[in-house]
Order: structure tokens, then C-alpha cells, then sequence
């Protein structure tokens, strides 16, 4: 039935992917622009690469209008997206390197002092005659980013990057869009649900929800300001009941040798004091709340 009344009156709900955002990124600024699945942040990114086109306000991009697409400006910025391919998939990573020389009209000396720099940071020189769908996750992502350096853009949109990447993979990536940035003083956008990537990588961060900016400001502003709690983790000589590891905070993890308070700020000399003086301690340490959980309980 409700397949029927729809033929006759079909209920159209509009969604804002992006919902009337502003900001200003300076040049050789690393951001980290995090949020929920389907806040708005690919969308964001590919208005700024030109793809889509707003259907209200302006976007300019080292000068350009980017749905213009002029040739300028498509030399000028690079887009890796970590669920997309650009590399030929039956190809070796550098059959694709050439076409993308042709593609940007990159000098044949620029070219090669190009790739043995990329090559040789990401440690693949060993890998480019080999058939992209033969390589592994990790080594293809970083043929990914080769690709889209090779040109050396301005400015950098990745979309999640490290995405299924197992832990060594991602700190090689991390280590090396640090040195990029240092080095060629690039402009790069990062989108990441790996709350490590935008925690080692980013000085400023900006939250998306719903299509709207709920913050833009520095990563340490942002953790000063909603961490007002601190975990504080003890291990116990012998056994401690709860009720009595409970006398002294919010207890949010617990064993019968160990157990996690949540302490406030302003209480913690206090509370680790008397956790020391009367229970048996092995050993006591103090940390933030990761960056991870803050975000979840700003959302």
C-alpha cells in the first residue's frame, strides 16, 4: 500500500551534508578535520577539490574557485582517498607514475628527483614493477600518496589514509606526511577515524556534525578544556574489594588487583594521596582521557 500511495504522493526528505560552514587554513597548517560517519567531511573535501559543487557560498582554494577547475589550480592540490583507487590495478605502481607525469607535464629531471625522494622515504623502491593488486594494503597506500605527490601540490586532501592499515603501516605513513609537511611547508587537510593519526599529526583540529563546525581550534586548547577528569590507574599488592576502592572515586574499571578511577581535576593530589597512604599500592600511574573518548562525549 505504501508502495502504491507513493506513486501518487511521494514524500521528499532533504538532507544538508554541508550546513553553512566556514573556516580560513592558512598555508602550511596540518588540520585534522574529524566527525561521525556522514558528518559532511568527504562532502567538505570535495567541494574544496572541485568535484561537487555548493549549491550556496563561496570556496576559494590557493586563489582558485575549485569547481572551475582550471588547469592552474588542479596542479596545485592533491585528493587520496583511502577507499579509492587512482593506480592501475593490472599495472605496476610506476606504469601509473608515468601516465601521471604526462598527465601534470612534470619535468623529466622533476620527475625522477621526485620520485627516489617519495620512493625512498616510503621505502618501496622494491615494489614499483610490481602489479598494484599484488601489493598489500599498506604498500599500495603508499604508491597512493607517490602518485599524488609527484607533482608537488600545495595542498594535500586526505581522506582517510590509513584505513585498514595494520599498526606499523600507519606510523610509516604518519612519519612521513610529518617530514612532507616540514619539508615542503604543504598545506594538508586530514580526515581520520584513528584518533592516534590526528593526535601525532595535527596542531589544529575542526569537528563536523551534522553538517555544522562544532569546533575549531587547537588539539591541546580542546583537550584542556574538556578534559576536566583524569584516569588514574592502580595495581594492588593483594586483593582490594570494590566497596573499598570505591570510598575513593568513580571506579570504572576494576579487578581484584587492579582498578581505574575517574578523578576530577581539582581532586586528584587529594585522591591519589589517600589511595597511597591507605590501600596496598604496587604501582600508580595518571593520564588523560584519549582523545578518542573526548570527542565521543562531546558528540
Amino acid at each position: 500500500m505504501a508502495s502504491f500511495k507513493s506513486l501518487f504522493f511521494r514524500e521528499k526528505l532533504y538532507a544538508h551534508a554541508v550546513d553553512s560552514i566556514s573556516f580560513e587554513i592558512k598555508k602550511g597548517e596540518f588540520v585534522g578535520f574529524i566527525g561521525p560517519n556522514g558528518a559532511g567531511k568527504t562532502t567538505t573535501l570535495k567541494m574544496l577539490s572541485g568535484i561537487l559543487y555548493p549549491t550556496s557560498g563561496e570556496v576559494r582554494v590557493a586563489g582558485y574557485n575549485p569547481w572551475k577547475r582550471e588547469r592552474a589550480f588542479q596542479k596545485k592540490f592533491a585528493l587520496v582517498m583511502g577507499q579509492k583507487n587512482q593506480l592501475w590495478w593490472d599495472l605496476p605502481p610506476i606504469e601509473s607514475f608515468h601516465l601521471f607525469k604526462e598527465m601534470y607535464e612534470i619535468p623529466k629531471t622533476q620527475f625522477k628527483k621526485n620520485l627516489d625522494f617519495l620512493s625512498e622515504l616510503l621505502n618501496v623502491q622494491s615494489i614499483l614493477e610490481v602489479q598494484v593488486r599484488k601489493l598489500s594494503l599498506g604498500q599500495r597506500m603508499k604508491c597512493e600518496l607517490i602518485g599524488a605527490l609527484l607533482h608537488d601540490p600545495e595542498i594535500l586532501f586526505l581522506d582517510e589514509p590509513t584505513i585498514g592499515l595494520d599498526i606499523i603501516s600507519q606510523s610509516n605513513i604518519r612519519q612521513f606526511l610529518t617530514r612532507y609537511n616540514e619539508e615542503k611547508k604543504a598545506t594538508i587537510i586530514l580526515t581520520s577515524h584513528y584518533m592516534e593519526d590526528i593526535k601525532r599529526l595535527c596542531n589544529r583540529i575542526i569537528i563536523i556534525n551534522k553538517g555544522k563546525i562544532l569546533y575549531d581550534g587547537s588539539y591541546l586548547a580542546f583537550t584542556k578544556s574538556h578534559a576536566k577528569e583524569k584516569i588514574v590507574e592502580v595495581e594492588f599488592k593483594q586483593p582490594v574489594s570494590l566497596l573499598d576502592a570505591k570510598k575513593y572515586g568513580n571506579v570504572v574499571e576494576f579487578g581484584q588487583n587492579r582498578a581505574h578511577f575517574l578523578v576530577p581535576q581539582s581532586l586528584l593530589t587529594k585522591t591519589t594521596g589517600s589511595i597511597l597512604a591507605t590501600l596496598p599500592v604496587e604501582n600508580i600511574s595518571i593520564h588523560e582521557k584519549s582523545l578518542e573518548e573526548l570527542t565521543r562525549e562531546f558528540f
